[in-house]
């Protein structure tokens, strides 16, 4: 992992800038927007995800947990709920769009 001192000092990274900092293809960051609802990245009005700081750090403890220790998906979901339970109560926002996003997930399926 990359420790915050040497991210750059900005608020918003492109992707290719998260790609790079990371070590990982941008299909990856994007399929990983899809797996672990605290990767938001905001969008410009063209469509380009703009990442904040946060979203970098997430996806380098990410990258961590998959590539050196090993978890599954599922497992790293687990770990950071895990870690979010031990820090303090839900941010409600956050819950409702894990749930709309498992939702969404189960429509897909059905059709």
């Amino acid at each position: 992992m990359i420790p915050d001192t040497q991210l750059p000092d900005k608020l918003y990274f492109k992707i290719g800038e998260v790609s790079a900092i990371a070590g990982l293809p941008t299909y990856v960051l994007r399929f990983w927007e899809t797996e672990f609802p605290g990767i938001r990245p905001k969008r410009t009005d063209s469509g380009q995800r703009l990442y904040r700081r946060a979203d970098v750090e997430l996806i380098l403890t990410l990258k961590h947990l998959l590539h050196e220790r090993k978890f599954t998906i599922q497992g790293a979901r687990q770990h950071l709920r895990s870690r979010q339970a031990a820090a303090g109560p839900p941010d409600w926002q956050e819950e409702f769009r894990r749930i709309r996003d498992a939702l969404e997930e189960i429509r897909r399926l059905l059709q």
